[in-house]
């Protein structure tokens, strides 16, 4: 039987984003080969919302929400009915299915709070559930928390795009063999694949078939680059009768700061989100619901410059990790880079605290997002582009002072 302690060590949050590891061990005081970096620092772990400042008007619609005082902070704990509405009609018309704002959607302090309340809705202890790998950090960790039984699917991102995608034969055998949810984002955190119009298909299908929970994270669908196409799990043709899509405002347009996602799907799991949520948070921040306002209403040609000058960035970065010779994907959605380093003499959890320190770079151990990616990094790389590439090519140079 798990313990309080190991229930809440597996919430480790040293390597989340925006969060330092506070000790330095003799060991790592021992192997280092320069001095404490002093310039400019880059933080990978999460995007620079300097560089790419929040929506235009989010400030003047929160302050809309301030202004009409206890109405807007005290408003239901799925939120504002009002804003529900004009939500559901915007997240239907872009999902390419209806959404009841009454009863299939949900306000939630951030994606994340969204993420906690559906696998709170669905799993329990010995509940099978599959998880892919790599995924967000938190679905492994969550899926603990409440018990759950991680059933890991493999996620194949090395190949050619036919290759490419979800293990589908290790799901269907899941399905089979009792799982009762799967959870997983695309575009996928951290790699930036964006699953097939197939393997959608296929996993909506097989989980009608199986009376399997989908719960599935759209944070980055709106970031797609040059030719990429997206296919909603929600408007597949078969599908289960339980499933929950999770969406948010935090990335893409840069307002994380707000603590505002959503999530909508199937009413009885939603009902349930709102239980959860109303003795967890009681709602998300009343004031801050205002900004969503501002969601998929950007002026003119806002979110396509916002691609364009990620995609630049995305490729030089990628030049300069190929050019060293370090595995990486190219993510076709996001702000994501997972490259594969070369062999080092130091462990990655130490070469990840040792590339902080001497290089002034702050990046996630790819370990956060599987149990087998111990040579891998995350690098959200939604920063100032000067930046961004400076700090690249110091992590390059880091590798070859650790490299074995």
């Amino acid at each position: 039987m798990t313990t309080l302690d190991e229930k809440f060590r597996a919430l480790e949050a040293d390597n989340a984003p925006g969060q330092e590891v506070r000790q330095e061990t003799s060991n790592l005081n021992k192997i280092m080969r320069g001095e404490k970096y002093t310039g400019i620092p880059v933080d990978f772990s999460h995007g620079d919302v300097d560089a790419f400042p929040p929506t235009p008007g989010s400030s003047e619609a929160w302050k809309n929400g301030f202004d009409k005082g206890g109405q807007q902070a005290y408003t239901e704990y799925r939120g504002a009915a009002q804003i529900r509405e004009s939500l559901a009609e915007r997240l239907g018309t872009f999902t390419g299915s209806p959404i009841s704002a009454d009863r299939e959607l949900i306000i939630t302090p951030g994606t994340q709070g969204a993420l906690f309340l559906a696998l709170g809705a669905t799993v329990t202890t010995g509940t099978k559930v599959a998880v892919v790998e790599p995924d967000y950090f938190a679905n492994r960790k969550l899926v603990k928390f409440f018990g759950g039984e991680i059933v890991p699917i493999p996620l194949h991102y090395q190949g050619t795009p036919s290759e490419n995608g979800p293990d589908l034969n290790r799901i269907e055998d899941a399905f089979k063999s009792g799982t009762k949810v799967l959870v997983f984002s695309t575009p996928n955190n951290p790699t930036g694949l964006v699953y097939s119009s197939n393997s959608i298909a296929e996993i909506s299908t097989l989980a009608a078939t199986h009376n399997v929970t989908l719960i599935v994270d759209q944070l980055y669908s709106r970031m797609l680059y040059s030719g990429e196409v997206y296919t909603h799990l929600r408007a597949c043709d078969i599908q289960p009768e339980n499933i929950i899509t999770i969406m948010g405002p935090s990335k893409t347009e840069s307002l994380s700061g707000f603590r505002l996602g959503t999530a909508f799907g199937t009413a009885r799991l939603i009902e349930r989100m709102e239980r959860l949520q109303a003795i967890v948070t009681l709602r998300a921040a009343g004031y801050n619901q205002a900004v969503l306002d501002t969601w998929f209403q950007e002026p003119a040609g806002w979110m396509q410059k916002r691609i364009r000058e990620h995609e630049a960035i995305r490729d030089e970065l990628l030049k300069i990790f190929r050019a060293a010779d370090f595995w990486t994907a190219t993510p076709q959605a996001g702000s994501y880079l997972f490259p594969q380093l070369p062999p080092l003499d130091v462990g990655s959890n130490t070469f990840v605290r040792l590339l902080r320190r001497q290089a002034g770079v702050t990046v996630t151990p790819g370990t956060e997002f599987a149990p087998g990616y111990n040579d891998s990094i995350r690098l959200n790389f939604s920063q100032d582009h000067a930046a961004a590439v400076a700090a690249a090519v110091r992590i390059v140079k880091m590798v070859g002072v650790y490299r074995k």
